[in-house]
C-alpha cells in the first residue's frame, strides 16, 4: 500500500471536504481504496491463525465507508478524513449492529495510525451485558489486564466517556468497579505515520491485534 499516497490524499480530503473535489479526485481514491482493501484482505488469514474466529470475515465489509453519515451531526462535510477497517467474526463492524468485539485500525488525515481491539462505545443491553460478566468472571478478567503483551503494547482500557458514579444496579465496592463504569472495553494506540512508515505495515498491524487478543477472546465470552 502507497501509505504516503494514502495520508497525502486525506490530508487534501480535509482541506477540501466537498464532493466538486472528490469526484475530481475520484480515480485517486479509488485506486487508494484498492490497495487497502487488499492489504485487508491479507491480514484476515494471518489474524485467523491466531483468532479462528475471524478467518472468515468478508474483508469488502470489514472496510468502512469513506461518506459520512450527515443525519444528526452539526459538521455537514460529507467524506471522513480516514481509511479505517474493523475485523470482527460476525462480519459487521459496528457496535449498534451486533459486531462484537473487533480488531480495528485506521490511518487519517494526520498521518496517524490507530490500532484498536475491543469494543468501542457498545449499545446499552451490550455494555450492560460486559459489565454482569466483569462481575461473574473477575478473576479472568484480571488476568486480562495482567497480560503482558497486551499492557505493554497498549497500557491500560481505554476510559472516554467513563462514568463518574457506578452504573445502576452495581454497588461501588464491586470489584472491577472502575472498569465497570466505563463505556468501552477497548485498547489502543496511536503512531505517527510522518515519524516513519513500517517496511511491513501488515506486519505491525498483525503485531498489535495478536496482543489485543486476550480482551478481544474474554469480550466473547460475555453472553
Amino acid at each position: 500500500m502507497h501509505t504516503r499516497d494514502l495520508i497525502q490524499f486525506l490530508a487534501e480530503l480535509s482541506e477540501n471536504n466537498n464532493r466538486a473535489w472528490f469526484v475530481m479526485n475520484k480515480p485517486r481514491y479509488d485506486i487508494l481504496r484498492l490497495e487497502f482493501l487488499e492489504l485487508v484482505t491479507k491480514l484476515i488469514p494471518v489474524v485467523g491463525k491466531f483468532d479462528p474466529e475471524v478467518a472468515n470475515c468478508n474483508p469488502r465489509k470489514a472496510l468502512f465507508r469513506i461518506n459520512r453519515d450527515m443525519r444528526f451531526s452539526r459538521d455537514k462535510s460529507p467524506y471522513k478524513t480516514a481509511f479505517s477497517a474493523a475485523i470482527t467474526a460476525s462480519g459487521l463492524k459496528k457496535p449498534s449492529q451486533g459486531g462484537g468485539p473487533a480488531y480495528y485500525f485506521h490511518v487519517d488525515a494526520n498521518g496517524v495510525l490507530l490500532v484498536a481491539g475491543g469494543e468501542y462505545m457498545p449499545p446499552p443491553d451490550r455494555l450492560k451485558t460486559i459489565r454482569q460478566h466483569v462481575v461473574a468472571d473477575a478473576a479472568g478478567f484480571s488476568k486480562v489486564l495482567r497480560n503482558k503483551r497486551l499492557k505493554d503494547t497498549f497500557g491500560d482500557l481505554q476510559d472516554e466517556g467513563k462514568l463518574t458514579r457506578p452504573p445502576k444496579g452495581f454497588d461501588a465496592d464491586t470489584p472491577h468497579i472502575e472498569y465497570i463504569k466505563m463505556k468501552s472495553f477497548i485498547v489502543w494506540n496511536e503512531t505517527s505515520l510522518k515519524d516513519g512508515i513500517p517496511a511491513d505495515l501488515g506486519k505491525e498491524l498483525v503485531a498489535g491485534f495478536r496482543d489485543a487478543f486476550p480482551l478481544v477472546a474474554w469480550l466473547r465470552q460475555a453472553k
